[in-house]
């Protein structure tokens, strides 16, 4: 089993097939895989790099981790700064209402339909 691991990985596989979904004859789905196994080594060689330009993959986890962390202190901040609001009642003040309008509003003139001409009998 290590021996067909290790070859597989020294050279590599390729595994490709597509999956097509179609209704009378109009395709609705289309779903393509491709997966490729490889070791780094031989990924390298065939030009594949994706995870270089990944941040999760690179050196910096510790400072995303202290952003993550960072942006989770200033979120707990807000949402408990907005529940005071709302407590105290100033959130109502703060937060513009609906537009009001009058009972009459859909009879003004821009707002009327005008009717459509009839339509010649054919």
């Amino acid at each position: 089993m290590a021996d067909i691991l290790e070859r597989i990985l020294d050279k590599g596989i390729v595994v490709a097939g597509d999956i097509s979904i179609s209704l009378v004859g109009v395709e609705l789905l289309t779903v393509r895989v491709r997966l490729v196994v490889a070791s780094v080594d031989r990924a390298l060689e065939m030009g594949i790099r994706w995870w270089e330009g990944e941040p999760a993959y690179q050196g910096n986890g510790r400072a995303l981790a202290q952003e993550t962390e960072r942006l989770r202190a200033e979120n707990l901040q807000l949402s408990e700064r907005l529940q005071r609001l709302e407590q105290s009642g100033r959130a109502a003040r703060l937060i513009p209402h609906p537009v009001r309008r009058s009972p009459e509003w859909h009879r003004t003139a821009s707002c009327r339909r005008t009717p459509r001409p009839a339509s010649p009998a054919g």
